[in-house]
């Protein structure tokens, strides 16, 4: 007996959904019907290195989706991820175009001059503080910070 099932021819003893029966053994199915060639799967497709660029390109896009995009050119997303990955390594070809490089400038290093030799020497000259029964005697090269310091805290 030949029964169709979905479209499909099938001759032989058929299983009813729910049960425990099974197909016998040497049930002739009919291969030759033909199908939709829109549902078949597709071939796989080979895609220049340009053309990957181009895909991952629009990817990183602002508020671009990865999926949305491979679905518009018939990609797997998992694929755009690896090739994603590929493009930021530099392996398709060109520069990255989310890597911007800013100009930069190298100049030679400027050393101080050294100091003067009469810098490092003690000048010669004195401070003399007298309050009350304080008396404060600076000598020599005085750092202004100490002085301020020091008057600070005498005020006090």
């Amino acid at each position: 007996a030949l029964r169709r099932l979905d479209g499909v021819a099938v001759e032989g003893h058929l299983p009813m959904v729910g049960t425990m029966e099974s197909v016998h053994i040497g049930a002739n199915v009919d291969t030759s019907a033909e199908r939709d060639p829109s549902s078949s799967i597709p071939k796989k497709q080979r895609r220049s290195i340009a053309e990957k660029r181009h895909i991952v390109e629009e990817t990183l896009a602002a508020g671009a989706s990865v999926a949305r995009v491979a679905r518009a050119h018939g990609v797997n997303a998992n694929q755009v991820f690896q090739w994603r990955r590929l493009y930021r390594a530099g392996r398709l070809g060109g520069t990255p175009a989310a890597v911007k490089l800013l100009p930069v400038t190298v100049e030679a290093a400027t050393i101080p001059p050294a100091p003067e030799r009469a810098a490092l020497e003690p000048q010669s000259g004195a401070i003399h503080i007298k309050l009350g029964h304080v008396q404060v005697r600076i000598e020599g090269s005085a750092d202004a910070a100490l002085v301020r310091m020091v008057l600070e805290s005498l005020r006090a």
